[in-house]
């Protein structure tokens, strides 16, 4: 596994505490280290430190980038993971512009298949496919 979808594996595992625990972003991020990968590459510890404040303060604007393009769907009536990736590919979409959109749905689709529901993969790329067309249309 890359170090960079590894990264993304932990920064969806560190929001999902951020979003069950109710903690500070911070918080969650070195709890997570601390009890789940105390020898994580310094390169996974930074992207998850750099990239979990970053998505949690954008919440409001990628929630509703999100609603837009979830046909029928609440966000608070998504699965928790489908809502965290979502927002994780939403962020990347918006924030990482020397990485191709491709990819960043790609990895999303992947954090699906690994995380959530057979339902979650084609739910997670419908609507970061349709996230990836506004995006790239006001770009």
């Amino acid at each position: 596994m890359n170090s960079r979808h590894h990264a993304r594996e932990v920064t969806l595992q560190i929001l999902y505490l951020w979003e069950i625990g109710g903690t500070d972003p911070a918080n969650a991020v070195s709890a997570f280290f601390a009890g789940h990968e105390p020898d994580a590459e310094e390169a996974v510890k930074a992207y998850a430190a750099t990239i979990v404040p970053q998505v949690v303060e954008a919440v409001p604007r990628l929630d509703q980038l999100i609603s837009q393009h979830a046909k029928n769907w609440r966000i608070e009536r998504m699965s928790i993971i489908d809502r965290l990736i979502l927002r994780l590919g939403t962020w990347e979409l918006l924030h990482e512009r020397d990485t191709p959109p491709a990819v960043i749905l790609n990895e999303a689709i992947e954090l699906a298949r690994t995380f959530g529901t057979d339902d979650s993969v084609k739910f997670v790329n419908g609507v970061l496919d349709g996230i990836r067309k506004t995006t790239a249309a006001s770009a």
